[in-house]
């Protein structure tokens, strides 16, 4: 008898190809009795084990929907989160990233973008493979992780990994906030002397007043002194010889 109910019992799972996959299904074998009855129903109806993988499908998804949108609005609380520092500690993002590529030597440049439409690609950037890393004006503890404290300029995309597309926000995010004064500015001191601030310099001193030119002489002194090309007066003669007064 235990043996013909464990027959019919395979033969349902096998018209169900989702049972076949779900962990209520081994769960069914194991509890089906082999000797003599325990108490244990021989079959669980699939109605209840397609709601038991339902709702716990529906849980996965609100759970992943609310941990996306936990840090929308303020995505600068999630480098002060548990999460973080158990995924990266005290490390930047970028830190340890290393792009898959063809051949020993890295490309020049990396990738365009690495999601295109609903398709991403393998081992997407320090940016694209966390949602939770969220590029914004206000998100100074992400901008800091990309500019460096010695000179303030951005870090290249080829150190840092990051794929084009998202170094372009990252550029704009960071002039956003040095404008608004999120972020300073680094400014290099420069020792000027004072003959930089004199005005007793040729090119920006006052102009002298004009020489008083006697006839036959030039106003540069310098254009006296140059031979002019018979051949090249002679085109020019030549040339404008309607407009040359004999």
């Amino acid at each position: 008898m235990a043996a013909s109910f464990q027959g019919i019992a395979k033969a349902l799972c096998r018209l169900s190809p989702y049972l076949l996959h779900s962990r209520q299904y081994q769960l069914c074998l194991h509890r089906l009795p082999v000797g003599p009855c325990r108490g244990l129903s021989p079959f669980v109806p699939p109605s209840q084990l397609f709601c038991k993988a339902a709702s716990l499908q529906d849980e996965n998804t609100a759970q992943a929907a609310e941990t996306l949108l936990r840090y929308k609005d303020r995505p600068w609380d999630y480098f002060e989160s548990e999460e973080y520092i158990e995924r990266y500690g005290t490390n930047p993002v970028w830190a340890g990233y290393r792009r898959n590529h063809k051949g020993g030597i890295p490309p020049q440049k990396t990738r365009k973008t690495c999601i295109r439409g609903d398709k991403i690609c393998g081992n997407p950037c320090p940016v694209c493979r966390d949602p939770n890393v969220i590029i914004h004006h206000q998100n100074v503890k992400l901008l800091q992780q990309f500019i460096s404290p010695h000179t303030g300029m951005v870090y290249d995309p080829t150190r840092t990994g990051v794929c084009m597309k998202q170094q372009k926000k990252l550029h704009e995010a960071i002039n956003t906030a040095r404008d608004q004064g999120f972020l300073p500015f680094q400014i290099p001191y420069v020792e000027f002397s004072g003959e930089d601030y004199s005005n007793s310099h040729d090119a920006v001193g006052s102009t002298p007043p004009p020489q008083l030119l006697t006839s036959g002489e030039t106003w540069y002194k310098w254009y006296s002194e140059i031979t002019p090309d018979e051949t090249e007066v002679a085109k020019v003669k030549k040339t404008y010889k309607a407009y040359l007064k004999c």
